[in-house]
């Protein structure tokens, strides 16, 4: 693939991402390849260390062959491109409407509290970065958080900085819900129909 590149030297995709990016270019037609910016576009923010910057943009306008304000306009519309940098632990507090009802203001104070930190704010040190969206799509159990591609929900004040102080002592929290029974997002409790279906199954999934 030819590549005209301005800033090149400030981001180019990695062989590897290289050979991802050709795949991506499989799935749609060849006069339809620019629909591939926004897992481009993630691709690019994982390999350039959480966030989308303007070479980042430059370089995946040229490989689309569209214009750069297209590309920016995908990256500065979706919550999930970070444009500018943020820290190795990026911590997602959704405040949606649901979330709000079920207590997500205890979860943003306990991890303002423990964090030091507001909302599009990164610690001092770059461990963190704190950020506030709207909406995990994880209703049924709220409050959520997200972190590294997982969800941990019906989280309390408790609970959010338990999650916070296994992330600081280089723990890998258990993702899902963190205070009550539920299986996955099945009401609280465990089933109440089709009970004995679910045994059959060996749960209740």
């Amino acid at each position: 693939m030819n590549i005209s590149v301005r800033n090149a030297e400030s981001f180019v995709f990695s062989p590897e991402n290289m050979e991802w990016a050709e795949g991506q270019f499989a799935k749609y037609p060849s006069d339809r390849k620019q629909s591939a910016v926004m897992p481009l576009l993630t691709r690019a923010q994982e390999q350039n260390n959480g966030w989308v910057s303007v070479p980042v943009m430059e370089y995946i306008a040229d490989m689309l062959e569209m214009p750069y304000i297209r590309v920016q306009e995908v990256a500065t519309f979706y919550t999930m491109y970070n444009l500018k940098p943020v820290g190795r632990h990026v911590i997602e507090v959704c405040t949606t409407t649901p979330c709000w009802l079920r207590g997500s203001d205890d979860v943003v104070t306990a991890c303002k509290q423990e964090l030091g930190i507001g909302f599009g704010e990164t610690t001092e040190d770059g461990e963190f970065t704190l950020l506030e969206v709207e909406c995990a799509g994880a209703c049924v159990n709220a409050p959520v958080i997200a972190y590294r591609k997982e969800y941990y929900e019906d989280l309390d004040d408790r609970s959010t900085r338990k999650f916070i102080k296994a992330i600081k002592n280089g723990d890998v929290p258990v993702s899902g819900p963190q205070t009550t029974d539920r299986h996955k997002s099945a009401p609280r409790g465990g089933p109440t129909t089709l009970k004995e279906f679910c045994a059959a199954q060996g749960g209740q999934e």
